[in-house]
């Protein structure tokens, strides 16, 4: 079964990374609101476009998305 983008982001999660994708796995498990069980890009970049003020840059987010599509299907 597929998992939801944020599911699949959990992988990345470290709370010593520095790295971009840690940074963001970090702040998404710490966003209460983030929308857990969308596996839809519109919807999730729409989301971070208006809540993501964690993200430095929308391109980290095009980089894991691609990430995600690459793992998940």
């Amino acid at each position: 079964m597929r998992k939801s983008f944020y599911h699949y982001m959990l992988k990345y999660r470290n709370e010593k990374g520095k790295d971009e994708l840690s940074l963001f796995a970090n702040n998404m498990y710490l966003d209460h609101s983030f929308p857990k069980n969308i596996f839809d890009y519109h919807e999730i970049s729409t989301y971070l476009e208006f809540n993501g003020e964690y993200l430095d840059s929308m391109s980290v987010f095009d980089r894991a998305w691609e990430l995600y599509i690459s793992d998940e299907e």
